[in-house]
Parts: structure tokens; C-alpha cells; sequence
């Protein structure tokens, strides 16, 4: 099992209680993305500048999938964004915090992980 990096204080990341494949590392190639459903939600990963993140896939804003939406990253935004297609709210990839309005709560994140060829996403 991969290791987890410490937290803030210094302890140790929990490990997730099991993790859930959801497709072939070889699918995030250029702009791919993997959608799946974990555990009753939807969630989208995406691989950008080489670094995992997986979101659900539902704007905080209005509750709609965020599908079509761009994934990029800036010097004003080195975490990376997920922008809605609909209304443009950004919400940062690593943290889920809603960076513009319309939306104002964050976007769950989850722990996602490359393992053997396969991309694995924290249940």
C-alpha cells in the first residue's frame, strides 16, 4: 500500500479504509477523465501536470454534474481549478474550496491514488 504524506502537525494521514478502482491510469492521457460512482456519488478524476485529483462530480452552486468542464492551472491558481461549465465557478482540485461565485461551499475531494496501472479512489 502506498504511504501517506504527514499532515500539518506532523501525523501521520489516516489511511482509508479501502479503496475503490475506477479504470485504467492509461484513460487520464491528455485531457482524459475518468468518471465513476464511490460509494453513491459521482466523482470525476482528472491528471494535471501529473498530479491525481478526484472531485464529485456535482457544482456546489446548482447541483449539476460538472461535466464538460475545464480543468487548468495558472500561476494565480498553481493547485489546479475545475471550472462549471455553466456559471464559471472555480473550485481549487487539491482542497475543494469554491474559489469564485456563483458558488460559495466547497467541492468534496477525495484521496486518489495510481496503483499497478489502475487508478484506486478513498471510500
Amino acid at each position: 500500500m502506498a504511504s501517506h504524506p504527514p499532515t500539518g502537525d506532523g501525523a501521520p494521514e489516516r489511511s482509508p479504509e479501502r479503496w475503490i478502482d475506477v479504470g485504467a491510469a492509461a484513460a487520464l492521457e491528455g485531457e482524459g477523465r475518468i468518471d465513476a460512482e464511490v460509494d453513491g456519488c459521482f466523482v470525476a478524476v482528472v491528471r494535471l501536470q501529473g498530479a491525481l485529483h478526484a472531485f464529485e462530480d456535482r457544482c456546489t452552486h446548482d447541483g449539476e454534474p460538472l461535466a464538460g468542464a475545464e480543468v487548468e492551472a495558472d500561476a494565480a491558481t498553481p493547485c489546479g481549478v475545475v471550472v462549471c461549465p455553466r456559471h464559471g465557478a472555480r473550485f481549487c482540485l487539491a482542497t475543494g474550496a469554491a474559489l469564485t461565485p456563483p458558488a460559495y461551499e466547497p467541492l468534496r475531494v477525495f484521496a486518489v491514488r495510481e496503483q499497478d496501472g489502475r487508478i484506486e479512489v478513498a471510500a
